[in-house]
């Protein structure tokens, strides 16, 4: 049985060299904590909990006519944490796949709604830009295989996603140990219909013996190749 996480997938998805390299050999670059993004993913998430305490729609439900509510569940905490999140195993295929979400909101039908916090400091907010750069269908990405996550656990879960972005206002006149943002809400349409195949991809990636080719527009392998070529030449020259 072969545990992946999304975030294991994503990088399968980005480059399978460095999947391999990482989840099987554990050769990786070491990863620098996002702290400022942690921090205002758990505020988020502590303004989400009181409504949830509260069985009310968040302000954001209501201004954005968003018919729900912020899921109760006895795991949702486990859910939510990094050492724990929400798994599926398939049992005849042997994977066990899933993460941790951000949250959960539940429409009156009782369909679940996936939702994900992001946090950016750009100059102009434009969703529309952002979406075709490798991290923004990442996103798009995320949203889709937590939603077939989710349905694989047996939950009724709506096709509609949300990314919660916000922007932090770098341009503000005083700081006073306070941090402005931008909020922009942007609804996206899942489609989870590639998800197990790119999760079956990835354990055959494991599985095989040999290492799979680097992705041409990896910057991790373009480096080392570089730097690779640019060694060669010094060792000619010496």
């Amino acid at each position: 049985m072969i545990k992946l996480s999304r975030f294991a997938v994503e990088e399968s998805i980005r480059c399978p060299r460095c999947f391999v390299l990482a989840y099987k050999h554990k050769i990786r670059l070491p990863m620098i904590p996002f702290t400022l993004n942690l921090a205002l993913d758990e505020l988020v998430k502590n303004e989400f909990d009181y409504y949830r305490l509260e069985a009310k729609p968040h302000p954001i439900f209501l201004e954005n006519n968003i018919n729900a509510i912020p899921f109760s569940h006895a795991k949702m905490n486990d859910w939510r944490n990094n050492f724990r999140g929400a798994y599926f195993t398939d049992e005849q295929k042997g994977f066990t796949f899933g993460g941790a979400i951000d949250d959960i909101w539940e429409k009156p039908d009782s369909q679940l709604i996936i939702a994900d916090t992001k946090g950016t400091a750009k100059e102009k907010f434009d969703w529309n830009q952002i979406s075709q750069t490798p991290w923004g269908k990442s996103y798009q990405r995320q949203l889709e295989m937590y939603q077939w996550t989710f349905r694989n656990l047996g939950y009724d879960v709506a096709q509609e996603g949300y990314l919660l972005y916000y922007n932090a206002r770098k341009k503000e006149q005083m700081f006073n140990q306070k941090m402005k943002f931008d909020f922009h809400l942007v609804r996206l349409e899942g489609d989870d219909s590639w998800v197990e195949s790119a999760i079956l991809r990835a354990k055959e990636y494991l599985e095989q013996k040999n290492i799979p080719e680097a992705s041409c527009d990896c910057e991790k392998c373009n480096y080392l190749k570089q730097r690779w070529l640019l060694s060669r030449e010094e060792a000619v020259i010496n």
